[in-house]
C-alpha cells in the first residue's frame, strides 16, 4: 500500500505552499518510483487542477523532452528561450511523460491565463527554472515543483490549502488503493 501525504510547507513570508509526499507505507519513508509512482501522479495532477486548464513546463533537458514528443506524437510547444511547455496530456500520455522524466526536476501549472501563453513567466523558466514560479503562482491557481523521483510535488498556490488539496486527490486514488494523509 501507498501513502500520499499532503501538507502545508513553509516557505517563508508570502508564499503559501502544500507539499505531497508519495511514500510506500510498507516501507516506511521509501519514495514510489517508477510505473507505480507514475501512475499515481499522473491521476493526482489532473484532479488538483480540476476543471482549470493546466501544462507541464521543462526548462532543461529539452532535446531529450522534444525528442519525446515527438517520437510519441505528444503535442507541445517551445517557448521563451529554453522552455517546452505540453498542455495537459491524457491520462496514459502523461503517466508515460512522467515515468519517463521522473529524475528530471520540471514544473507545472494550472488556471491563470492558460490557455494562453505567459511571455513573462516563459520566459523567466528558460533563465531561472523553478524559481521563477516564484513570482508568478499568485497569478495562477497553482505552480508546482515536479520531483517525482524523490516521490515529491510542490504546490505554489493562494488558493488551495492541504485540505482542499486532500478533497481533490482522494477520490481519484481510491481504486489505487493509496490511502491520502495529513500528517500530524
Amino acid at each position: 500500500m501507498y501513502r500520499l501525504d499532503i501538507e502545508p510547507m513553509d516557505l517563508g513570508p508570502g508564499v503559501r505552499a502544500v507539499a505531497l509526499s508519495l511514500v510506500d507505507a510498507e516501507e516506511g519513508v521509501e519514495p514510489v518510483r517508477g510505473s507505480e509512482g507514475a501512475s499515481v501522479w499522473s491521476r493526482v495532477l489532473p484532479a488538483i487542477a480540476g476543471e482549470a486548464p493546466w501544462t507541464l513546463d521543462f526548462f532543461s533537458h529539452l532535446d531529450r523532452a522534444r525528442e519525446f514528443c515527438e517520437r510519441h506524437g505528444i503535442p507541445f510547444r517551445e517557448a521563451g528561450r529554453r522552455t517546452l511547455l505540453i498542455p495537459a496530456p491524457p491520462p496514459e500520455t502523461l503517466e508515460s511523460l512522467l515515468s519517463r522524466f521522473e529524475g528530471e526536476t520540471f514544473g507545472a501549472r494550472a488556471g491563470g491565463i492558460l490557455p494562453a501563453e505567459d511571455p513573462e513567466l516563459e520566459g523567466e523558466l528558460s533563465r531561472r527554472g523553478v524559481d521563477a514560479y516564484h513570482n508568478a503562482f499568485p497569478r495562477y491557481l497553482f505552480c508546482a515543483v515536479c520531483e517525482f523521483g524523490d516521490g515529491s510535488l510542490v504546490l505554489l498556490s493562494e488558493k488551495l490549502l492541504a485540505s482542499e488539496v486532500i478533497r481533490r486527490v482522494r477520490p481519484v486514488l481510491r481504486e489505487l488503493d493509496v490511502e491520502v494523509t495529513l500528517p500530524a
